[in-house]
């Protein structure tokens, strides 16, 4: 497993960042380069259930909040996948990976904010996760700053 970092200047408040970052309207849109017409759904509780799917919402990532400050800091713990809307939280396959997290830290310098990403990965999916997070924050940024 490996961590994989992003960062990204923009020149918005922390606090529309975020929106940006966890509305239902603009979530899909800079999540697009992961997995096109992606959701997030979350009970936003630590140790409650999040899951980021794709458009149908069968298909994807069963996780958890670990943390959450509003607007500063969430972490995410990735327990296991769903499959055709089952989860999978105990099979071989997901106690490679479960357990990793995805953080995302939100400064805010006098107006501006820096934008923060961590995210634990297994070596074969970081071209993918690179793609995802250098397009992805590019449009963070655009929404945040239009």
């Amino acid at each position: 497993m490996e961590t994989l970092r992003y960062q990204i200047e923009i020149d918005a408040p922390a606090e529309k960042v975020w929106d940006i970052l966890w509305n239902d309207k603009t979530y899909s849109q800079w999540t697009h380069y992961f997995s096109p017409g992606s959701v997030m759904k979350t009970d936003w509780e630590v140790g409650g259930k999040t899951y980021f799917t794709e458009a149908s919402g069968q298909n994807g990532m069963v996780s958890t909040i670990e943390r959450i400050e509003k607007p500063k800091h969430l972490v995410f713990k990735h327990l296991g996948e769903l499959t055709d809307g089952v989860e999978d939280v105990d099979s071989e396959k997901v106690k490679a990976w479960n357990g990793s997290l995805e953080a995302y830290y939100l400064e805010n310098n006098n107006g501006k904010t820096t934008l923060k990403v961590e995210v634990g990965v297994d070596n074969s999916y970081k071209d993918m996760m690179d793609e995802g997070f250098n397009k992805g924050l590019e449009v963070v940024k655009n929404l945040s700053e239009n």
